[in-house]
């Protein structure tokens, strides 16, 4: 959007940039984002963390998307994680059955966030990952990155992005804790900050 100063027709101003949040909020987030594996599916995993800002402080109005394979590593097809009625436009959630790999979770009051999804199948040369967007004030864009969960350690080892990071690889792997659980902070900044992504 370009900003037109009307006292001069040859002089155009830039729109001043803002932040990607936490404007959103109302709009965006919707009731079940959380939960994109199909109830009782056996491959579910819990995956949560804190997205953390450069003092380490959790985000209480941060926003996480996730998005990621079948565990036979095909990408999901289906339509339907934002189901409306057509004849009220209200909202009906997920069918609890067909899985769309895609959700949608904002931060809670402690800049906590979790998702339940199918443990993720490998795709090509990678290790299997789940890939993250995440929008949060003082952001001008939003960042991606991946979530490596542990368990293959020879694909891991291998995996081209993991190899090309070197040290800062454990900013991308989650921890394990029990229960089919993983624990994966967000750090935006800082001392530890999660490798972000640029696509071209």
């Amino acid at each position: 959007m370009t900003k037109i100063d009307t006292s001069s027709p040859e002089r155009v101003l830039p729109t001043p940039s803002h932040t990607v949040g936490p404007f959103y909020g109302y709009a965006l987030p919707f009731r079940g984002g959380e939960e994109i594996a199909p109830l009782g599916h056996p491959d579910t995993v819990t995956v949560h963390g804190y997205v953390l800002d450069g003092a380490g402080k959790p985000l209480p109005d941060a926003f996480v998307e996730v998005w990621g394979p079948h565990p036979d590593g095909t990408v999901p097809q289906v339509d339907g994680s934002i189901r409306r009625d057509p004849a009220t436009g209200g909202y009906l959630g997920r069918n609890g059955v067909e899985f769309t790999g895609w959700g949608r979770v904002q931060t809670d009051a402690n800049g906590h966030w979790y998702t339940r999804t199918l443990r993720p199948g490998a795709r090509g040369r990678s290790a299997p990952y789940l890939s993250v967007c995440v929008f949060a004030r003082g952001l001008l864009m939003h960042l991606f990155t991946r979530i490596y969960l542990p368990g293959d350690e020879a694909a891991l080892a291998a995996d081209p992005l993991l190899t090309q990071v070197g040290e800062r690889r454990d900013t991308l792997i989650a921890g394990e804790e029990a229960g089919a659980t993983y624990r994966f902070d967000i750090r935006l900044q800082g001392e530890g900050e999660t490798v972000f992504l640029e696509f071209q």
